[in-house]
């Protein structure tokens, strides 16, 4: 059997190498750099091949893979369905507010008000102004007979009154108050005072009548009192100078005729140039005579003619129904 010996048993061996000498020159004409095709020199390499850009995504921006993906279009749809619902409840947010602070949320007629409206007031301004009694009282029936005399009648009115002789005579004019109650005077008695004493008016002593409705229908118990001072302001700010004063003389409930009524009697002071007449005593005469409309005596008596100051008593005292 041959004995193996291990190479690395070897006696060691002297190895020698051959010096390296120069490598070969070789020789090349230098060229100057080129920039790539779509590229301007100075700004990249001239080495390697231009980048490869993609086309821009036109459409939703998911790309061409996200409209055959059902998932990702789901989502792209609930997000746009999340951001409208936002948007919606954003806004309504913003109108309660508004409403809120301007008011328009809980007034009448407001945001949440919608509430059908009620039909209008068709009621007379007088029933309107001036109510019954929640209780009314009993009212005698029919009324006292006229005393002998000549006498103004006002079918209209529903009463009758004392008709005076010279100077008075027939009321021949139409007056109507531009107050509240829009009363209309068409009957009566009147003599001129002062005639032409502002570019052809003349001014008046007057026994006027009239009536003003009271209700639509039926008949109803008037709130004298409220009716009387109405019709005192809208007589004033209709028939006397502006800035008139008011000397109030007398306000009392009373009969008349027999038939419950009030009688309010007041000076009136003023001023107007080319008018002598500085004051006039009025007396209005209020009857209930269980109609829809209640009757008005208007009486008037310049300071020029005092004389006739106890009409403003006597002709209220004269009132009958008729």
């Amino acid at each position: 059997m041959t004995e193996q010996h291990s190479p690395w048993a070897q006696p060691d061996t002297q190895v020698v190498l051959a010096p390296v000498g120069p490598a070969p020159t070789i020789q090349r004409t230098a060229e100057p750099p080129r920039a790539a095709p779509g590229y301007q020199s100075g700004r990249v390499s001239g080495l390697g091949a231009p980048p490869i850009v993609p086309p821009p995504t036109w459409g939703t921006g998911g790309g061409g893979d996200d409209d055959d993906d059902p998932v990702k279009r789901n989502k792209r749809i609930l997000k746009l369905l999340t951001g409208g619902a936002i948007a919606v409840v954003a806004i309504g947010l913003v109108v309660i507010l508004v409403s809120l602070m301007t008011g328009n949320a809980t007034t009448p007629g407001g945001l949440f008000d919608r509430r059908a409206e009620g039909p209008s007031d068709t009621r007379p301004e007088l029933a309107r102004r001036c109510p019954p009694p929640t209780i009314p009282p009993e009212l005698p029936p029919g009324g006292d007979p006229a005393p002998a005399g000549p006498r103004t009648v006002d079918e209209e009115s529903g009463i009758s009154y004392k008709q005076y002789g010279a100077p008075w005579g027939p009321w021949d004019n139409v007056w109507a108050d531009q107050g509240e109650l829009k009363v209309t005077y068409r009957t009566g008695q009147h003599f001129v005072t002062e005639p032409d004493y502002n570019a052809g008016s003349d001014y008046h002593a007057t026994i006027l009548s009239g009536h003003v409705p009271a209700a639509v229908n039926d008949g109803m118990v008037l709130d004298l009192r409220c009716v009387g001072d109405q019709i005192a302001a809208d007589v004033r700010i209709s028939f006397y100078p502006k800035g008139n004063q008011l000397e109030q003389i007398s306000a009392k409930d009373l009969t008349l005729g027999g038939r419950p009524g009030r009688l309010i009697k007041f000076r009136l002071h003023f001023s107007q140039p080319g008018l002598r007449a500085k004051s006039e005593l009025v007396s209005i005469a209020l009857v209930d005579l269980g109609k829809p409309e209640a009757a008005i005596l208007y009486v008037s008596i310049p300071d020029t003619h005092r004389q006739f100051d106890y009409i403003a008593d006597e002709a209220p005292e004269s009132v009958r129904p008729i």
